[in-house]
């Protein structure tokens, strides 16, 4: 039989974990009818409530259950990839605890595997029960994502997705510390077919995703798979360079003419500030990628292990 690895991470999910379970085996006669033997993996990030309980229990009950439980909170992308080292499926997909990711596609998913697709995407087609403007910076992101960078994200894509080995294989293979996984996924290529659905609502519980914690996910995004924003500070240096330079030619000229030194300071302070603010600001982009460097190289692990089950 071939194997399906389920990988589910979480983070105080107490109130999903026997909910997901339940729904995913709602899929258990299209898994026997292709004869598919399933390992559910949950990748506990840290919790701090009876997440890792519940799995326990769980797993006394089926030994298809499996928990990886981390030393403390390393954020959604080292579970993901913790997953992934862990899943020895011939299949790997991923899925949210909360149920926005519908188990109940998987069998339409493998349709598309089994039409040779080497994975398939999901993506939700509204964003209902979204704040307003949170679904607005998140749609301004995927379009400046995707003028800036030469790895195509798609608008409101998932992690929710199903890949054969290889695909997960290749994403192994990108063990950098900076893990944007959307963008991992398009850069390793592989023909991928994208289905979508409505925008499911958690079923218990809150978002563990702040507006603040997408933000700084979305300048990890950028600085991850683009170089675009140092070509704009380099940009910003020149162009005002020139108009230091032009400016100073006038200051020459109008002394010469007119002979006033002191006029002109109000403006002179504003033209000071910009050229400051400018400055900063590039070398806020150079520091971003700076610290980037900085944390790949002193090669710490993607996350620790308490206890695995």
């Amino acid at each position: 039989m071939e194997l399906l690895s389920v990988i589910v991470p979480s983070y105080n999910e107490e109130e999903n974990i026997c909910d997901f379970y339940d729904e995913l085996m709602k899929n258990a006669p299209f898994f026997q009818s292709r004869e598919l033997d399933v390992e559910v993996i949950y990748i506990d990030d840290g919790s701090t409530d009876k997440t890792v309980e519940k799995v326990k229990e769980l797993a006394s009950k089926d030994s298809r259950v499996h928990l990886v439980s981390f030393s403390r909170n390393f954020g959604k992308e080292a579970a993901i990839y913790a997953g992934l080292k862990k899943a020895q499926g011939n299949y790997a997909v991923l899925m949210d605890c909360d149920l926005q990711d519908p188990p109940a596609l998987l069998p339409e998913m493998f349709r598309y595997i089994d039409e040779g697709y080497d994975s398939v995407a999901t993506r939700r087609v509204s964003r209902k029960g979204e704040p307003p403007i949170r679904s607005l910076f998140a749609r301004m992101f995927y379009k400046i994502m995707n003028k800036i960078s030469k790895t195509e994200i798609v608008d409101g894509a998932r992690d929710y997705r199903l890949m054969k080995r290889q695909v997960v294989d290749a994403i192994l293979a990108m063990a950098e510390y900076n893990r944007f996984t959307k963008g991992i996924f398009g850069w390793v290529g592989y023909e991928t077919k994208w289905l979508e659905y409505e925008n499911v609502e958690r079923k218990k519980g809150e978002t563990k995703w702040s507006f603040w914690k997408l933000f700084l996910y979305s300048l990890d995004g950028i600085t991850a798979f683009s170089t675009v924003p140092l070509a704009i500070a380099s940009f910003m240096g020149v162009l005002f360079c020139v108009f230091a330079f032009l400016m100073i030619v006038f200051t020459i000229v109008r002394k010469l003419i007119f002979g006033d030194p002191t006029s002109g300071w109000p403006s002179l302070v504003c033209i000071i500030l910009l050229c400051s603010g400018v400055q900063l600001f590039c070398l806020g982009i150079v520091g971003q990628y700076l610290s980037k460097t900085y944390m790949e190289v002193k090669k710490r692990p993607i996350y620790l292990v308490k206890e695995e089950l």
